[in-house]
């Protein structure tokens, strides 16, 4: 199941990526929802981190889609989306 969430832009690791710029955060359901930014090319990639912390360790899902776009509010709101989605489908099944 890993190496399917690797390869559809999703995976789990024990702390964010250093060097990530945030774009925006959101908190849902006591998770914390970011927005990054991710080019690709002259256009943003749709990106995000959702973070928990759970027995005193955060934890920490990227994903990463397919969808592009130029506007950085397009972005921001569209990774919130995806993100409540996530949360919505797999709650903290995401971090194992």
């Amino acid at each position: 199941m890993s190496f399917l969430k690797k390869l559809f832009g999703g995976g789990n690791s024990e702390s964010a990526p250093a060097g990530d710029k945030v774009l925006g955060e959101e908190g849902y359901k006591d998770f914390l929802i970011k927005a990054i930014e991710m080019r690709a090319g002259s256009e943003l990639q749709l990106a995000g981190i959702i973070e928990k912390s759970i027995g005193g360790e955060l934890k920490t899902y990227r994903f990463v889609r397919a969808d592009r776009m130029s506007s950085k509010d397009d972005l921001v709101a569209l990774a919130f989306n995806k993100g409540r989605q996530i949360i919505d489908e797999q709650g903290e099944r995401i971090f194992s």
